[in-house]
């Protein structure tokens, strides 16, 4: 990637206990689009619900796909082999927001608008509910832990949002208050000790927990505008983001404290969204202020980006994706109602 110029900027980070130092390598951006040396082979399945924003999909034991219907309070399964989907019904009003398939194949979503989490029996369509502690008003990601239990967050509970642990086998939560208001914490992702990594939509920032003292850190990103909606972890530990106001692409390094981050190729319009990591460590997300909306790829070893590629339906608005690693491929949800599935060379 060519890079104009480079200034190195020096933060001093607030975090709970005590301050440290962290530096970061402010980039500017590259005017001309990177060569796609990678391309996906992207397909979509439209959704026959329509004005029911299909979303956050999930990949099951057997290779089916579980998503949610966050406008029209179902849950989506798809069998992509034969094209079949199914809708199983949620209560009226549970806005449903992220869903995760556990190891013996049930799906679990977070009950947005009404304070709950649900696991759905797909034999027999029966939801078991698990509903939030007083003042958690909105579960909004959930991702498993090792152990089987699902970190979570609420980001427009007040004041300033909450973290929460919560364990299917007793149906408790802990849930941690974020300190200041409106942080709104959104995205969220867990390392290879179950140790959860933040996104926070209001203010320039991501943040972690430690699971064994539940004290809550928040790091600070070096542009003031950012507002970071997703992450990603590679291999060797390091948390990937992407900011949805300042149009980066953005790296912390938990072992040294530094950060380091590099303009999208579409710029600061470009409102970067759903982020997933593949196998070979490369970063995927999505541009979605263009026009059709772009899956953009980078690799985190050679430090360039890669691949640039249109979503055929156009996207409208790409808000969640997973990496599959058995079959190769990242799957998404868009908001001209279809599920999508690109498969990575």
């Amino acid at each position: 990637m060519r890079v104009s110029s480079k200034v190195s900027l020096l933060l001093i980070v607030l975090v709970a206990g005590g301050a440290w130092l962290a530096t970061a390598e402010a980039l500017t951006p590259d005017p001309g689009n990177p060569p796609s040396k990678v391309k996906l082979d992207i397909r979509e399945w439209p959704v026959p619900w329509e004005g029911t924003r299909p979303r956050d999909p999930a990949v099951a034991p057997d290779g089916t796909i579980w998503f949610v219907g966050q406008q029209g309070d179902y849950l989506g399964h798809l069998n992509p082999k034969s094209g079949e989907m199914r809708r199983f019904e949620l209560s009226k009003g549970a806005g449903p927001h992220t869903v995760v398939v556990d190891k013996a194949g049930y799906p679990w979503y977070a009950g947005n608008l009404d304070r709950h989490i649900g696991r759905l029996d797909p034999a027999t369509g029966k939801i078991t509910r698990y509903d939030m502690p007083e003042g958690v008003d909105d579960p909004h990601t959930l991702v498993w832990t090792s152990d089987g239990r699902l970190w979570f967050t609420a980001q427009r509970s007040r004041p300033a949002g909450y973290v929460g642990l919560f364990d299917p086998k007793t149906g408790k939560t802990q849930a941690i208050q974020v300190p200041g208001q409106m942080m709104r914490p959104y995205g969220i992702v867990v390392d290879a000790n179950d140790r959860p990594w933040i996104a926070f939509m209001g203010k320039n920032a991501i943040g972690s927990v430690d699971p064994a003292t539940m004290k809550l850190e928040i790091i600070e990103t070096p542009d003031t505008r950012s507002r970071i909606r997703r992450l990603g972890i590679t291999s060797d530990g390091c948390v990937w983001w992407v900011d949805a106001a300042a149009g980066y692409l953005g790296v912390y390094d938990p072992k040294t404290g530094k950060m380091r981050q590099w303009p999208s190729p579409g710029g600061e319009r470009s409102s970067l969204y759903a982020v997933a990591v593949d196998a070979q460590d490369r970063v995927w997300y999505v541009e979605t202020g263009p026009d059709p909306n772009r899956i953009v790829g980078f690799d985190t070893k050679a430090e360039e980006f890669v691949s640039i590629n249109e979503i055929p339906s156009g996207g409208g608005a790409v808000r969640h994706m997973v990496f599959d690693k058995p079959t190769n491929t990242i799957w998404f949800g868009t908001d001209t109602h279809t599920i999508g599935r690109a498969v990575v060379p």
